[in-house]
């Protein structure tokens, strides 16, 4: 018979955690093997009973739930940690992938998406609910961390052209201006700005414009 998942819970909701735990003993796969309130008492079990998979409660009240989980990491590198009831935005998605997360269970998240989810960060793969992906941020938060934009920018693989409205919003030109500059349709420059949007998980032309600058002042000037 097939060893089973171990699970250390930790969610200061005594009747979320309750039925968490409940949840999760009707898996025969599964077992929860402590729940604790309190990062000090989740550190604690992370270290002694070394659990393969902890589920972090997005929002433990007063704690900070990205340094839990960064400190859990520390304590117990082997640990894949999963961040429960998060909420698609990248910024907090970033911080928490950054601190060291494997995998996040959407607050609407249904039954078999949180068991499943689990399973497959338990089994070494890393996984983030559909409805964040969209944006391609788990693309981003894969290759982002600790580099520049302008690096992040070539990673995510844009075409020539995409690149060429990208440096050119940088500068401040309009959509007309761009047009007129790269010779292309107004419409056209639209596009592309919305492909550029999508693929660096923003969500205005002036958020663009302060990525790329922020790039383009880390570079060493000649």
């Amino acid at each position: 018979m097939p060893k089973r998942i171990s699970i250390l819970v930790v969610e200061d909701n005594r009747l979320v955690r309750d039925g968490i735990i409940a949840m999760l003993a009707e898996q025969p796969d599964l077992t929860v093997v402590a729940a604790v309130d309190r990062p000090p008492a989740a550190l604690e079990k992370a270290r002694a009973v070394k659990p393969k998979v902890v589920l972090v409660d997005a929002a433990l009240g007063d704690h900070d739930s990205h340094r839990l989980v960064a400190a859990i990491k520390r304590a117990a590198p082997e640990v894949r940690v999963i961040v429960m009831d998060v909420l698609p935005v990248p910024e907090e998605l970033h911080d928490f992938v950054n601190a060291g997360a494997s995998g996040f269970i959407a607050k609407d998240a249904t039954l078999d998406a949180f068991v499943s989810t689990v399973r497959w960060v338990a089994s070494g793969t890393d996984v983030l609910p559909p409805a964040f992906t969209s944006s391609l941020f788990s693309h981003i938060a894969k290759l982002a961390l600790g580099r520049k934009p302008t690096e992040v920018a070539e990673a995510i693989r844009m075409t020539a052209r995409e690149r060429a409205v990208f440096d050119l919003i940088a500068d401040g030109l309009s959509n007309k201006e761009i047009g007129q500059r790269l010779d292309l349709a107004t419409n056209t420059v639209k596009g592309h700005v919305h492909n550029i949007l999508e693929k660096l998980a923003l969500h205005t032309r002036l958020q663009i414009a302060a990525y790329a600058r922020s790039g383009k002042s880390e570079s060493p000037t000649p």
